[in-house]
Formats: structure tokens, C-alpha cells, sequence
């Protein structure tokens, strides 16, 4: 987000969208445990910034454009009542961020030039955006949280995507237990993340790979 600084309506705009995505996951996986009957009442379903954001997703979002929220470890969602059910939980969060940002997203394409959506959405969380105010803040929302939502579902800890992954899987192996020791209990996880965040200094491996998941997304609105 810091390289969306020469654009300070944009730039307000992708820190808005971040933290709309940190809430609005809590509450959707909050909001789903309890609907399925996973959920005890703790925490309540409302969202608690120093409680559901990641010190690391946070330091990603500002240099690497996008970032995560506090990780809901595969132990705190019990598989008891079957493992769609857990799975839902962790589907929920990633998912209604998606279909938020498609939903402005659309509205942005009803009133503002379609071109802009054919560009990578990296480069919109960069702060390309030839726009007005009104076009920036709209874009800048629907595709931050369409990026927020792309990136949680990649599967390894912390992101949730790890929980769907572990959820599928009718008996977790080694290999699962292997990738929980060092990417959930050694941060392993966060560190690489960062590390795609950071590098290369030009164009960051975590905007590439956000490009690569979010572009089809942009562009059946063109």
C-alpha cells in the first residue's frame, strides 16, 4: 500500500478495504461456526482489531500491497462434527471477501472506465489508478478485498486456505504435521510470505501471485 502513496485517495482507500476485509472475514467465520454448530459464543461475533489482525499480514499489506488477518489455527475449529463442516468455517472468511469486492467491483463497472479492469490487480494496490476520487475509492475498495480473499485462500499457515487443506484431508499425515510445526509453530509461514512481500524490490513475488489468482476476476467485468 505504501507505494500507493502518490495517490492519497487511493492510498486511504486500499487501507479502508484492508481492514474491511479483516472484519468482515472475522464475522463471516465467526458468523458460519456458530450456523453450523462449532461456535461456544467466544469470542462474540463482532470484530476486534487487536484481536483479529497479524502483526506480519499487517507489515505485508503495507509493502507487499495486500495482507491476512490473525490465524484461526485447524486446532480451534473441532472436526468432531465433521470435517465439512470445519472446513466451512475456514471457507467462510476468504469467500465473502471475494464476493464483496466482486459485488463494488461490478458497481465500479457500471459507472467508470472499464479499461482499468483489464490491468493486474497488483498494479491497482500499487496505486495505478488514472481516476477521479470517486472511481479511485471505489476500485481501490472492490479490489482490495478481492485480494484480501484470493490470498487467504492459499494453503499454507497462517493463511486459511491451510485450513481448508488440513479439513480435506480424511486423516492428516506426517507431511501435514511436518508443514504445522514449521510454518504455524516457528512462523516459518509468516517469514515467507513476508519474504514474497518484500522481493524483488520492483514488482513483489506476492503481487505475482495475487496477479495470477485475481485476474479472471477483473476481467469478466470488462
Amino acid at each position: 500500500m505504501l507505494f500507493a502513496l502518490g495517490e492519497p485517495v487511493a492510498f486511504v482507500a486500499l487501507v479502508v478495504a484492508f481492514l474491511l476485509g479483516l472484519a468482515l472475514r472475522t464475522v463471516a467465520m465467526r458468523f458460519t461456526a456458530r450456523v453450523v454448530g462449532l461456535g461456544d459464543g467466544r469470542p462474540p461475533m463482532r470484530f476486534n482489531l487487536r484481536h483479529d489482525i497479524d502483526p506480519f499480514g499487517a507489515v505485508s499489506a503495507a509493502i507487499g500491497g495486500m495482507g491476512w488477518g490473525r490465524q484461526l489455527s485447524v486446532d480451534e475449529v473441532p472436526r468432531w462434527r465433521g470435517r465439512g463442516r470445519a472446513a466451512a468455517v475456514f471457507v467462510a472468511g476468504p469467500v465473502a471477501c471475494i464476493l464483496a469486492g466482486e459485488l463494488i467491483i461490478a458497481g465500479y463497472a457500471l459507472f467508470y472506465p472499464a479499461e482499468l479492469l483489464d490491468l493486474p490487480p497488483g498494479v491497482i494496490l500499487r496505486g495505478f489508478q488514472p481516476l477521479a476520487a470517486g472511481g479511485q475509492i471505489v476500485l481501490s475498495l472492490g479490489v482490495g478485498l478481492l485480494t484480501f480473499g484470493l490470498l487467504a485462500l492459499i494453503p499454507i499457515p497462517p493463511l486459511d486456505g491451510f485450513g481448508i487443506m488440513y479439513n480435506a484431508l480424511r486423516k492428516p499425515g506426517p507431511s501435514t504435521a511436518w508443514l504445522r510445526l514449521w510454518f504455524e509453530d516457528k512462523n516459518i509461514g509468516a517469514l515467507v510470505l513476508l519474504a514474497c512481500a518484500f522481493f524483488p524490490l520492483g514488482y513483489p513475488i506476492l503481487l505475482r501471485i495475487i496477479d495470477f489468482l485475481g485476474v479472471l476476476f477483473l476481467r469478466i467485468w470488462v
